[in-house]
């Protein structure tokens, strides 16, 4: 079976850096992004299955980014990563084609779940 490939965008390094290592080893295909001009730098190269995104980030918005990844790759699933409060931002981005979102930090097996449910629904 072919590994899921995902894009991880979130501006914390040590954050990412531990989420990459975590969901290699599970056999996922992780490219991380440390801000959103990266994520568009390299979707412009590699095509993902999904992408977990964080709706805060220094150089744009998280809903700002979907809307930009939806444009770009509209069969991509995102899953979008939201600090406690932002629920709203979260429901804001499930109307804008999110797949679903979690609060950070989040439950690595509820994110494999996610990512896995999001792949399937892609088909």
């Amino acid at each position: 079976m072919e590994p899921i490939k995902l894009l991880l965008v979130d501006d914390e390094e040590g954050y990412v850096s531990v989420l990459c290592k975590r969901l290699s080893k599970r056999k996922i295909d992780v490219t991380p992004a440390l801000s959103a001009a990266d994520a568009l730098g390299i979707m412009r190269k590699k095509d993902f299955d999904v992408a977990v995104l964080d709706l805060k980030m220094e150089d744009m918005d998280g809903i700002e980014a979907l809307k930009i990844f939806k444009k770009i790759c509209p069969a991509m699933e995102v899953i979008m990563l939201t600090g406690h409060g932002s629920e709203k931002a979260a429901s804001e981005g499930l109307e804008l084609g999110a797949f679903d979102y979690l609060t950070k930090p989040c439950d690595l097996e509820e994110l494999l779940r996610k990512i896995r449910q999001a792949v399937a629904k892609r088909g």
